[in-house]
């Protein structure tokens, strides 16, 4: 499928997402959150691909929603809006796929919160990273106020969602907001390697240990305890499982067959 506002790019298991949208700074309208939601889906349906790194062109990762489209909304096209967002944000952190967040300019207001629905995130020195929306007169829509405050927790989150301001790619590695921050020209190598690292692993693991973070993080640990036994006992009916323990005592690297 030919999409207008995304470029994409398959290679080894790893599929690489650019909004193409440099001109408007990739600012999330209505197509491009509708073409994100399609090729999601599409991606979550293709058995080869393993890990997916998603990133801007130009000098931009998504420097928020489209404002200009925004502005004459009625209240039932916000909440429209808002609900389409969420639905994507939460399809990229329930998929079986490590999403990596290469982020390589601004992530301002929805590219924030895509940011912080990926994995992992990698952070270009260039990188301005916040949620800037009481500056214009509305709160955070696409999940903003809740996933800032439960990476960075409530005292910070408010005072960035507060003030509006923006931080760079060091402060957000300080705050936890990051995994690491990278040289502009090496973002790009550094996301792949990283990429093609994970998708070497079982996709069957990949897929266990995502969901028991994600899961773990919003309930009691009790409870999260015993969904982790769950997950670890079954994976000793893969045969992932038993190639990875045969390599190991083979002294071999796994052939993994992803079941």
């Amino acid at each position: 499928m030919t999409y207008e506002n995304l470029i994409i790019e398959r290679d080894e298991g790893v599929a690489v997402v650019r909004i193409n949208r440099p001109s408007a700074l990739n600012a999330l309208n209505l197509d491009t959150i509708k073409e994100l939601t399609e090729v999601v889906r599409e991606m979550e349906e293709d058995t080869n691909l393993k890990v997916v790194v998603l990133t801007g062109e130009g000098k931009a990762f998504i420097a928020g929603a489209d404002i200009k489209q925004m502005a004459g909304f009625t209240p039932l096209e916000a909440r429209r809006f808002a609900g389409m967002g969420h639905h994507l944000l939460d399809m990229v952190e329930a998929s079986r796929m490590p999403y990596i967040a290469a982020v390589n300019g601004f992530a301002l207001g929805g590219g924030c919160e895509v940011m912080m629905a990926c994995d992992i995130v990698l952070a270009s020195t260039k990188a301005k990273i916040g949620q800037p929306e009481i500056n214009l007169g509305i709160s955070p829509g696409f999940g903003g106020t809740q996933r800032l405050t439960r990476h960075v927790g409530r005292f910070k989150a408010k005072e960035l969602l507060l003030t509006g301001d923006s931080i760079t790619a060091d402060e957000a590695l300080e705050l936890g907001l990051v995994n690491r921050v990278v040289e502009p020209d090496l973002l790009m190598d550094e996301a792949m390697e990283l990429a093609r690292k994970i998708a070497s692993k079982s996709a069957v693991q990949t897929a266990f240990i995502k969901d028991l973070v994600n899961r773990g993080a919003d309930i009691d640990l009790s409870t999260a305890n015993a969904l982790e036994i769950s997950y670890f006992s079954s994976s000793f009916s893969t045969h992932d499982q038993k190639e990875g323990m045969r390599a190991f005592m083979e002294k071999r690297k796994p052939e993994f067959k992803d079941e």
